[in-house]
Order: structure tokens, then C-alpha cells, then sequence
């Protein structure tokens, strides 16, 4: 088989194996980047009250308001994933390991200022492959990166080529 006619199976094959993630990886990656502009993706971030960094409650009061919530996504401080703090806005953002639950607790009353899903993170995990397992974030997703370089330069060959074929009347 000649290097040309090799180049350009190659290309067709790879490219039908990786289109669905390609595709997954392209859309997932345009929502993510608009993420801040589309509260369904991920909830705008709340503004607490006016307040000196002397004022902001302690994490205990935090976790104290969101337990107080009654929301079945947060039953301890075990099913929190992670705790945000914004000192510019005045609030901390708690979510849950479970669900994409998110509730914003003011840092100078602990009010609770929102309780919303946070798909933004469902659709990182879905960007980066990690929704479907370790071995898809560790693996698959590396191997794919990788093809989609050969793909890039395999392209490029195939169209170079065709052109210097043309140039020279093949």
C-alpha cells in the first residue's frame, strides 16, 4: 500500500472511530465556555450583604445554614463535595457529591441566598470523559487527544499531497 493511499485510510477510519467523542467533546466544550451567561447551566453567583472581613461567619455557621436547609442532597458534612468562597461577592458556595446541588449561604448572615442544580459540573464531567469512569478520563480521553493530532497532520499530508500531485499533472 502506498504511503498516500495508507495516509488516507488511516485518516477515514480514525475519524469515524473518534467523531462521537469529537462531537461530545466540541459541545460539551461551547456550553462550558458559556456557562456564566445561561443560569440553567450554572446558577449566577449571589451577592451577600456589606461587610468587613471581621464580619464573615465561621465554615461551622456556614454548614450549620446549609444543614438548616433540609435539602436532601446535603445530610452532613460528608455529602459536601466542596465549599467556594467569593470574598468579593460576600458568599460561600456549597456543593453536594451527589446531584450537582449547590447552596449559596451569605458569608455576613448565613442566609441562604439559592439552592439550584449546577450542571456546569455534569457537563465537565462529561467534557473530560471522568463521568464515565476513571478509565475514560485516564485512558480513552488521552488516546483521543493523540488521534486527533494524527488526524490533524494525516489532513494535512492528504491535502499537500494532492496538491503537489496536481502541480505536477498525476
Amino acid at each position: 500500500m502506498r504511503p498516500y493511499q495508507f495516509c488516507f485510510e488511516l485518516h477515514k477510519w480514525l475519524g469515524i472511530a473518534l467523531s462521537v467523542v469529537l462531537i461530545n467533546v466540541s459541545v460539551t466544550g461551547v456550553l462550558l465556555l458559556v456557562k456564566k451567561q445561561h443560569a440553567w447551566i450554572q446558577p449566577p453567583t449571589r451577592t451577600g450583604h456589606e461587610g468587613a472581613p471581621a464580619e464573615f461567619v465561621s465554615m461551622q455557621v456556614v454548614l450549620e445554614a446549609v444543614r438548616d436547609c433540609n435539602h436532601p442532597d446535603f445530610r452532613g458534612v460528608e455529602s459536601i463535595d466542596r465549599v467556594d468562597f467569593r470574598p468579593d461577592k460576600r458568599v460561600y458556595k456549597v456543593t453536594s457529591k451527589t446531584n450537582y446541588a449547590e447552596i449559596q449561604v451569605d458569608a455576613i448572615t448565613a442566609d441562604v441566598l439559592s439552592a439550584s442544580v449546577r450542571r456546569s459540573d455534569w457537563l465537565e464531567q462529561l467534557h473530560d470523559g471522568s463521568l464515565l469512569g476513571a478509565w475514560m478520563h485516564g485512558a480513552v480521553m488521552p488516546a483521543v487527544a493523540v488521534g486527533n493530532v494524527v488526524l490533524t497532520l494525516s489532513g494535512l499530508y492528504l491535502w499537500l499531497g494532492r496538491k503537489v500531485r496536481r502541480r505536477k499533472g498525476e
